[in-house]
Formats: structure tokens, C-alpha cells, sequence
């Protein structure tokens, strides 16, 4: 089975990663401002995780650094985007039981300043944090969601966005540069710092090497195709060639929409693949691609562990690469049973060992 650029990635890796609401309802683990900026609760918050994932799901390989003190940057254990937002002036609110929520900024025009985002309280915040790791381990790791161009523009302006890209294209064009601008010196200061960019945005880049390099795109399920091609096609492509490997996190139902766009760029090595997507029309496309297969963290609630297993089997299959195939369950909340989580990793198991024999 050839492997394109990944190396010793595992067959079929499976990751999940538990919504904030389960931590709250089972550790005790609250999201509050310390959780993300305190050096010590940090640290200690994701020993706690790592110790809670290995008492359930141990014998499928989570929670391998229960015993470490790790200096990690950010919580590789959550979905959360939030200091992204702050850097260019979104307010957020964080909860004890949830991801931190942000405000739309609202803004009245379409001029930043990448720069700007860099001067700001957040990240010198986060400067703070990563330094005060580094001076009392010698060393930092993980890494922080880093927010999408669409997800972020439209956190500054909100639905006059769509507007704008109609009535001021030039001007959209120039404010996603500078979104592009501070996304890119971002990620690769954190890169040069811990060696990875993306765990926080899916936990399964873990399992493949090199590091992927991820640009979320939550947002295009709301654009349409002409729209992607004309106005952020080109970050994509240039990124693809400067960060290899370089994947796409799309969790919207609809990723098939953009299969033939995909296959346009240069190179496309991971793709997080929204539940509901086709996956078929995915492969079809993107034959050399890693497909990243998520579930869906609100049906597996009310769904039987057969029909968990059903689901996964049909979604492997579509995918036909079982080497260049990963599954993953984001965002769980308390009314998951462990059952059932157990069952995801179970059929990925299961599927390890029948196609290991091909």
C-alpha cells in the first residue's frame, strides 16, 4: 500500500475529542480564563485529561502521557477557538462548561492590520504563557486552533461580509491578506516553538508525520464555490505548495460541494471530512488524499453501538484507502455513553485487522 508523504503513520488512526460540557460533568475540569492562560492549570488540566481518557479508553492507546507534565501551549484536548478572536478585538466569554464564545467585533469597514494583532492583549498573553513554560521546562508543545480567514472575517463583520463580497471585492481581498498575513507568522513562530500547528484543530494529525499543516474552512459550507475559487482558492494553493503537509479541516456537511476545487490545488494531503459529506465523491477526486472521517457527536447520542459500527464499516469502505483513511468523533458531550465511544475505537480495531491482511 503506498502511503504518499505520510511515513509510519498507523492504519486507520482514530481519535475523539470530548466537548467541554463532558470534562465539566466527569473531571470537574471548568473552562474558565485560567484553564487557557494559567502556566500551572495548563499543565495540570491536561495531566488530568490524559489520566481521565486512559481510566476509560487506556487499552486503545488514550491518555499515554497520564504521567507527564507536559508545557502544553494550548488545550490539544478541546475544539476551542479563542485567541485568534481576541487577537483582533473580539470580545470572549468563557464558561465553566463550555467553549469560550465570541462576540462579532462588529467592525464598520473592512481595514486591519496584521501587525495589530500581534501588538494585542491576547497574544501578549499567550507570549506570557508560552515563555513561562519555556523558562521552567526548557522546552514548550502542542499548539493553539488557529482561526480560519472566512471563520475570522466573519467574526469581525458579521453577516455585512456577504455584502461586502459583492459590493467591495477588492477590499475583501485585502482585508483576508491581512487575516492570511497574521495566520501565517503565527503558525510558523509556534511551529519553530513546539513542531506543530494543528492538534488543536484535529486531534488525528498526531498520528501522521510529518506535521500536518491545517487551515479550517467551518465557514465555506455558507459560501458558495465561485465564491471560495475567486476569493480564497489562492491561500489555499499557496499554502499547499509552502507547507507540506498541508490539509483543509471542514466540518460543515457539505465537503463533496468542493471536491473538484480541491482537486485543483496544487497539493492536498489531509482533509477533515463533515459528517454527511460523500465520501465516495471525496476519493473519487482526491484519490492521493488522506480523508479524515468524522461522525456525528449529536447522532451518536440516539444511535444503537451496531449502528455506530454500521456507519464506520460504510464510511471505510466509501473512503477505499483504508491506508489513507482516519476516523474521528469531535465534540461529545456528557449524554455520550462510554459504550459507545469505546465501540468507534472497537471497529477501527476490528478494520486494522482485516485490511492489514490485504
Amino acid at each position: 500500500m503506498q502511503k504518499g508523504i505520510f511515513i509510519n503513520n498507523p492504519l486507520l488512526p482514530a481519535e475523539i475529542v470530548l466537548a467541554p460540557a463532558w470534562w465539566f460533568a466527569n473531571v470537574g475540569i471548568t473552562f474558565d480564563e485560567d484553564f487557557f492562560y494559567n502556566p500551572a492549570r495548563r499543565v495540570e488540566d491536561e495531566r488530568k485529561m490524559e489520566k481521565a481518557l486512559y481510566e476509560r479508553w487506556g487499552k486503545f492507546g488514550l491518555g499515554e502521557n497520564r504521567g507527564k507534565n507536559l508545557p502544553l501551549v494550548g488545550p490539544v484536548h478541546l475544539a476551542a477557538g479563542y485567541l485568534f478572536p481576541e487577537m483582533f478585538g473580539c470580545k470572549v466569554e468563557y464558561k465553566e462548561d463550555a467553549p469560550p464564545q465570541q462576540s462579532c467585533a462588529e467592525l464598520p469597514d473592512l481595514n486591519i492590520l496584521a501587525e495589530a494583532a500581534f501588538e494585542s492583549r491576547a497574544y501578549k498573553r499567550f507570549q506570557r504563557l508560552l515563555e513561562t513554560l519555556e523558562k521552567k521546562y526548557g522546552y514548550v508543545v502542542g499548539d493553539v486552533g488557529v482561526a480560519a480567514i472566512l471563520n475570522l472575517a466573519m467574526d469581525l463583520r458579521g453577516e455585512n461580509l456577504f455584502l461586502d463580497m459583492f459590493d467591495k471585492p477588492d477590499d475583501v481581498g485585502r482585508f483576508f491578506d491581512e487575516i492570511a498575513k497574521v495566520t501565517k507568522k503565527f503558525t510558523q513562530q509556534l511551529q519553530k516553538k513546539t513542531g506543530s500547528t494543528s492538534i488543536s484543530v484535529n486531534r488525528t494529525v498526531r498520528h501522521l508525520e510529518p506535521a500536518v499543516f491545517v487551515h479550517s474552512e467551518c465557514s465555506h459550507t455558507m459560501i458558495s464555490v465561485d465564491d471560495y475559487e475567486k476569493f480564497l482558492f489562492k491561500y489555499d494553493a499557496e499554502w499547499s505548495r509552502q507547507y507540506r503537509p498541508f490539509g483543509i479541516h471542514f466540518c460543515g456537511h457539505d465537503p463533496h460541494r468542493y471536491a473538484q476545487s480541491f482537486a485543483k490545488l496544487p497539493n492536498l494531503d489531509w482533509l477533515d471530512v463533515g459528517w454527511g459529506g460523500d465520501v465516495k465523491k471525496l476519493r473519487q477526486a482526491l484519490p492521493d488524499t488522506f480523508l479524515n472521517i468524522r461522525l456525528s457527536p449529536v447522532e451518536i447520542i440516539d444511535q444503537s453501538v451496531s449502528q455506530i459500527e454500521d456507519a464506520i464499516r460504510r464510511l471505510v469502505a466509501d473512503s477505499a484507502k483504508p491506508h489513507l483513511t482516519g476516523l474521528c468523533c469531535i465534540n461529545m458531550d456528557e449524554k455520550v455513553s462510554d459504550e459507545k465511544i469505546s465501540c468507534i475505537f472497537e471497529t477501527a480495531a476490528a478494520l486494522r485487522d482485516e485490511y492489514s491482511h490485504l
